[in-house]
């Protein structure tokens, strides 16, 4: 296994893209399609001896651009066999048009949100000026559904379904011991890894709710996929951006910690301002944002006020949000987990 990284200037930045090379060819995501990153995804295939046209399947994590961007240009190279779950696969294979280009998705999200017109005017900006061939040519996909699994590159990949960032994000676990040019990790039993996408990364936290805002009840959604990780225990896990994750049910854990700590941050903005929309309480989380991150801040304070209305903490008049319950348990509106204890509780 190879892990070929790119740069991202768009969204989180150092996609990673994962070659099996075994008695077949096989990517783990492909980047965004951008003429410098399919330059650079090409330029890193060849150091392996790889060109596009030697690629018989592409496994995707999810519909991300700078995730699936690439994979309709490579299978038009080479006619491989393109999958992704069933729930994601409308936006890869371009039935249907994502929100940073639909008008009428955007206008009906920015109004959930109470976002200012003047915002809205700059993040349609971004979107515009970004937007241009962003998800590439469209694939003809294979769907699989949790559960599944996918022969990719030699390696059997089992499909683990992790909703939140959108809703057909998958990770894919295999066995490190079947995968060549592999390194497992130092003084694990190595019988179970993880090609994670965005479900799991080692630096930040994923976006929930403005990420894909086609997922229902994006933040329970994403607190049951990291539970599952923590209960999988898998020995690492591959992400899609940046390094390894050693220790990846630990870091689960610790995001979910993190995610309990900002649904106390949200109760105490509702109780010390009153009523407020997503995009007030945002810019109480986050202050002044900028480019995809105006985007994602309203789109995460929109998922824990739904998190907490869905609980009957606190209830909306379809824009405003008023906490009814002052006092709830905030532990309790999400899973338990065997490290949650562990944990140092510094994430805010």
């Amino acid at each position: 296994m190879k892990r070929i990284q790119l740069g991202n200037t768009v969204f989180e930045g150092e996609n990673d893209v994962y070659l099996l090379d075994g008695e077949t060819t096989a990517l783990v995501d492909t980047g965004v399609a951008l003429p410098d990153v399919r330059e650079e995804l090409a330029a890193g295939l060849a150091e392996h001896g790889v060109g596009f046209a030697d690629v018989d399947a592409v496994a995707l994590t999810h519909w991300h651009p700078d995730h699936a961007g690439l994979a309709g240009e490579i299978q038009a190279e080479s006619g491989a066999d393109v999958y992704v779950h069933e729930a994601d696969a409308s936006l890869v294979d371009g039935t249907e048009t994502p929100l940073f280009l639909d008008r009428d998705l955007q206008r009906e999200t920015f109004d959930r949100w109470g976002m200012p017109d003047s915002d809205r005017n700059r993040l349609t900006a971004f979107f515009d000026a970004v937007s241009t061939n962003l998800s590439g040519r469209p694939a003809e996909v294979t769907t699989f559904g949790d559960g599944d699994v996918i022969d990719a590159g030699g390696v059997t990949l089992e499909a683990v379904h992790l909703p939140g960032h959108t809703a057909g994000l998958t990770g894919f676990a295999f066995d490190p011991r079947t995968v060549p040019d592999h390194e497992p990790v130092a003084g694990a039993d190595a019988s179970e890894e993880l090609f994670a996408g965005d479900a799991l990364l080692p630096r930040y936290t994923p976006n929930v709710g403005g990420a894909d805002v086609r997922v229902d009840g994006p933040l329970a959604a994403y607190a049951e996929s990291l539970a599952r990780i923590v209960a999988r225990d898998f020995d690492a896990a591959h992400p899609g951006h940046r390094e390894r994750i050693d220790e990846p049910s630990l870091r689960a854990a610790t995001i979910l910690d993190h995610h309990r700590h900002r649904t106390r941050r949200v109760l105490d903005v509702l109780e010390g301002a009153g009523p407020a929309t997503a995009w007030e309480v945002s810019a109480a989380l986050f202050g002044d944002l900028s480019e995809i991150h105006v985007l994602h801040g309203p789109g995460e304070a929109f998922a824990h006020l739904d998190h907490l209305a869905d609980a009957g903490v606190v209830e909306t008049d379809g824009t405003a949000y008023r906490l009814i319950e002052p006092e709830p348990n905030v532990d309790a509106l999400f899973p338990t987990t065997a490290l949650d204890d562990a944990v140092d509780g510094s994430e805010g």
